[in-house]
């Protein structure tokens, strides 16, 4: 006798209860079930992540708008900042005096001191565009403009057209080394040297 036939004999007194057959459908059932509903959370779950990625990609494609007040030639407006962190760029947009649009844009890195390069981010966008600025007006004046104040400085050149001058407002304070038509330097703690802007 081989060793299959050995087998079946020994289980052959063995039967199974009625119910047994009963068992295993509810079980198959259950199963089925079970796998039908992992089956529709895992279908939500990747409908809720298609939709949440997508919707934070589209909030993101435009970059960080948003409004602020912004100081134009010292009167203070309402203007359309645009920031772009991920290549350090923005506009800004704003309607002036006589109602005409004016867009003024830029960009940049910063490098650390281990020569690293990343975007500016929002925020250091928004301290240069709080800065004085220098402007040079078609009547042949020169104006420094910082928030609120607008400074005649047309007369303040020496011989070598530079002209130092210093602005405060708040909690800000600003030294200004001004080139005539060459630019200008400003440091929160001295004059800049005018070499330094050539």
């Amino acid at each position: 006798m081989t060793n299959k036939e050995r087998y079946k004999q020994a289980f052959s007194v063995l039967h199974t209860s009625d119910d047994f057959s009963l068992e295993v459908e509810k079980m198959a059932i259950i199963s089925r079930k079970n796998k039908i509903r992992t089956a529709v959370a895992a279908i939500v779950g990747f409908l809720a992540l298609t939709l949440f990625t997508g919707g934070a990609y589209a909030a993101n494609v435009g970059g960080i708008q948003r409004t602020i007040q912004l100081w134009v030639h010292g009167d203070q407006t309402t203007a359309t900042l645009n920031v772009d962190e991920t290549q350090g760029s923005y506009s800004v947009s704003y309607t002036t005096e006589t109602g005409d649009e004016k867009e003024i844009s830029g960009g940049g890195v910063t490098i650390d001191m281990f020569g690293n390069e990343r975007p500016v981010t929002e925020e250091e966008i928004l301290d240069h565009l709080d800065m004085p600025e220098v402007t040079y007006n078609e009547d042949g004046t020169v104006y420094v403009y910082y928030r609120d104040q607008a400074i005649d400085i047309t007369n303040s050149f020496d011989d070598n057209g530079i002209c130092y001058t210093h602005v405060k407002s708040g909690d800000k304070e600003f030294f200004m080394t001004i080139k005539y038509n060459g630019g200008y330097g400003i440091n929160t703690d001295k004059y800049p040297n005018a070499k330094d802007f050539n």
